[in-house]
């Protein structure tokens, strides 16, 4: 029975330090030591390389060690400054350059897209411009088929009051010359009627 209990122990301690155990990471340094205590004054067990994915068992704040498991298996400890919970840059890098790429070719991708729609705006003002001008020389033939048209319509309602003109004139030449030719046989015709002679009766 003793056994037993000391076995279920045995598992509990381990058990629990797990439960509570988060992943973390060893900072960007070159290494750091690992000991079997916390502090300097303990056996060093050996060295951890910086970016190594470790799993933090207990700490000691008071001494500033936190007691870390490897990825060999290594339980010790280490100064707590080198332990972060952001995984360092050998293991971000590859996510870093991967989203580089991303970026890269995402930029690569935008500035096509800009140059299609550039290329797509200048022909599409190009086509503009040049209606543009067609219609500018075609309002200034149609404006100078105007200022022509009004130019014949003065012209011809300057012939036309020049022939009403004529026409008076004609009129009254016509009239002047029945007047006067009335006039003149009025004058004429006494003379070419003979006068009838008088009777002499006697009675005088």
């Amino acid at each position: 029975m003793k056994q037993l209990f000391s076995a279920l122990a045995v598992i509990l301690m381990l058990v629990v330090p797990a439960a509570h155990a988060q992943d973390n990471y060893i900072s960007d340094e070159l290494f750091t030591y690992m000991h079997s205590g916390p502090g300097t004054q303990f056996r060093i067990l050996g060295s951890i390389d910086a970016g190594t994915k470790v799993t933090v068992v207990d700490r000691n704040r008071n001494a500033g060690y936190t007691q870390v498991l490897d990825e060999r298996g290594r339980k010790g400890w280490v100064e707590s400054k080198y332990v972060s919970n952001q995984p360092g840059l050998k293991t971000r890098m590859p996510a870093l350059e991967k989203e580089l790429t991303q970026v890269k070719s995402a930029l690569a991708n935008a500035q096509g897209d800009s140059e299609a729609k550039t290329k797509g705006l200048i022909e599409s003002l190009e086509q503009r411009n040049a209606q543009l001008k067609e219609l500018e020389t075609h309002t200034s033939e149609l404006n100078q088929k105007l200022i022509d048209a009004q130019s014949e319509i003065r012209e011809l309602r300057a012939r036309i009051d020049t022939q009403k003109d004529d026409l008076l004139m004609r009129w009254f030449t016509y009239g002047a010359m029945v007047a006067g030719a009335g006039l003149l046989f009025g004058l004429i015709l006494p003379h070419l009627i003979p006068r009838r002679k008088k009777r002499n009766n006697g009675w005088a």
